[in-house]
């Protein structure tokens, strides 16, 4: 069988990576001033500091499954926009919130943010339609690989612009997610869509039911990789902002500390599909998951901005090679006919999880303390690590033979 020709679904990916740079900008804003704004209009430390970010991240969960099913019907550009816009409107309504001093509002503000970032999440299984098998893990890479220009332009932009309508702070922060979001829909009018074969109704491919595909050993295993990498992600980077700050560090020290890790979770991306492709998903996937180990073990170590900045920096490599190795699995292991369900669903399960560790972050650190919230990475991580060591233990193949 003839491979697939590679070149628009090349274009697809620089068009999506540069619209992943945006999309993940608009999110490095909540994440790195969502527990401040919570204590300034709050004007206190308290469990419900972090809730804003927590918000955001239901948000993005909620708007999976509406996501997946109007990019199936509307097509991804139109999709694409859609969800772009729902980050200007969060943008426009978390500012308003802010000078009018209201924390629901502003919660509800980084939930439409997180909406749209449902549909961002959508970019690196746009950017694999139409891809030869060997080249589908680095055009997910190259997607990612956007972020890196998040990492920078989101945290930047909280630094150039959280003062602008001082004595009210950080609402100009907001008002220029707006912007960047509008310039995010302006990027996604280049997207092509991929050719696929007509089908008659009769003779397309019906999907198995989705607990059918969902309980599959290899999806299972892909999900439970992704949901671990990116829950034990925001549950670390949630909390630090605040630990941070409760050290003593500025605001500026922890948006620098954000943007370094926002750059750590995308820089890789540049490789992260060559390794996939050279040593196996489960292979990559297990080595971003003892990263994430050893960013705990770093925190544990030191309260100075070093550890907090080389922990960062670790979660965000344990976060890429862990997701992106997860989000790998998934696609090799899902029938063309599944896959826009079963997508859904796993970006569904993935951001339900991350919720709730978003929301226990910020209860942990009001509690018990940075520490705790480290320790319990340990006991999260093993199950994963364990599964993926039997595959690869009981498993004949080569590793090279194991492409996602």
């Amino acid at each position: 069988m003839n491979q697939p020709s590679d070149r628009l679904a090349r274009k697809n990916a620089v068009v999506l990576a540069m619209a992943q740079a945006m999309g993940g900008a608009l999110t490095s804003i909540t994440i790195s001033l969502g527990g401040l704004v919570g204590v300034y209009l709050l004007s206190q430390t308290g469990k419900l500091a972090t809730l804003p970010v927590t918000t955001m991240v239901v948000g993005t969960a909620c708007g999976t499954i509406p996501a997946g099913i109007l990019l199936a019907k509307i097509g991804k550009r139109p999709g694409f926009v859609l969800g772009a816009f729902l980050a200007t409107l969060g943008g426009l309504v978390a500012f308003l919130a802010i000078h009018l001093g209201s924390f629901a509002l502003y919660c509800a503000g980084t939930f439409l943010s997180g909406s749209s970032f449902a549909f961002t999440q959508q970019y690196r299984f746009a950017a694999a339609e139409g891809a030869s098998d060997a080249f589908r893990p680095k055009a997910i890479s190259m997607v990612l690989a956007g972020g890196i220009f998040a990492g920078v332009i989101g945290p930047q932009t909280v630094i150039a612009t959280k003062d602008l309508f001082l004595p009210v702070a950080y609402a100009g922060a907001y008002l220029a997610q707006a912007g960047l979001s509008l310039i995010t829909i302006a990027i996604l009018f280049f997207l092509y869509r991929p050719p696929s074969p007509t089908l008659k109704a009769a003779d397309a491919p019906r999907g198995r039911p989705l607990h059918k595909v969902l309980t599959q050993p290899a999806v299972a295993l892909a999900i439970l990789c992704a949901l671990t990498s990116y829950a034990v992600m925001s549950l670390v980077m949630t909390a630090a902002p605040l630990a941070m700050r409760d050290c003593g560090f500025t605001t500026a020290n922890a948006a620098l500390g954000i943007q370094w890790h926002v750059i750590a979770m995308f820089a890789p991306s540049f490789f992260t599909g060559t390794l996939i492709t050279r040593f196996g998903a489960q292979t990559i996937s297990a080595c971003g998951l003892l990263l994430l180990a050893l960013c705990a073990a770093t925190a544990l170590s030191g309260i100075t901005l070093g550890h907090f900045y080389v922990a960062l920096i670790l979660l965000g490599v344990g976060w890429n090679f862990g997701f992106i190795g997860g989000t790998a699995m998934l696609t090799a292991a899902l029938r063309p006919e599944d896959k826009a369900r079963a997508q859904a669903a796993n970006d569904f399960i993935v951001f339900g999880c991350v919720a709730c560790a978003s929301l226990s972050s910020g209860v942990l650190f009001s509690s018990v303390g940075w520490a705790s919230i480290n320790w319990a990475v340990f006991p999260v991580l093993t199950v994963p690590l364990v599964l993926i060591a039997v595959v690869l233990l009981t498993t004949n193949r080569r590793p090279h033979d194991r492409v996602a």
